[in-house]
């Protein structure tokens, strides 16, 4: 179990994400959250760093598309602006969206990976289908009531993976 939790790359913003490292692991595809990691829970506005960020996707070759547990309005319009399509209500962790965003994107398993904020339904949403996983630091700690206590368990998790890593380095 602990390897479906463990993120492959752990950042602080989506800003922050190594494009070019990213292309030369042979990554083709981005599956990306939208809440707490696009934009703040609830909003349609992107920062500016952040539309710049989705910019500079093309000229990496690299193909991305929103993944959100969210209804569809917001997903959809949030999408359009950046020139995305968009999966909504995907019930994530489930692996459903995450391979019908692969087919979207004309992608496979192997050249695809998940980005997102939370180690619940993002990371292990990714790890059950066998894609590369990067988690965000949340944008903003105002979210819905259910994403804060879920990640009352993930700092658990995290707080345990971590534990036990240092003492496996010893």
């Amino acid at each position: 179990m602990h390897k479906l939790l463990q993120p492959d790359l752990y950042v602080r913003f989506l800003d922050d994400i190594p494009l070019a490292e990213l292309k030369n692991r042979g990554i083709r595809g981005l599956l990306i959250d939208l809440d707490n990691t696009v934009t703040e829970w609830g909003r349609a506005t992107l920062r500016p760093e952040v539309e710049a960020w989705f910019a500079g996707l093309k000229e990496h070759g690299l193909k991305a598309c929103l993944v959100s547990n969210n209804s569809g309005r917001r997903v959809q319009t949030v999408a359009a602006n950046l020139g995305i399509p968009a999966i909504s209500r995907a019930g994530k962790p489930r692996r459903r969206a995450f391979r019908k965003a692969i087919a979207l994107l004309g992608t496979g398993v192997r050249d695809t990976a998940v980005i997102g904020d939370q180690v619940l339904t993002d990371v292990l949403g990714g790890k059950r289908l066998g894609l590369y996983t990067v988690l965000v630091m949340p944008i903003n700690s105002r979210e819905f009531i259910g994403t804060r206590l879920v990640r009352q368990v993930e700092k658990l998790i995290t707080r345990r993976f971590v534990l036990s890593d240092l003492k496996s380095s010893e």
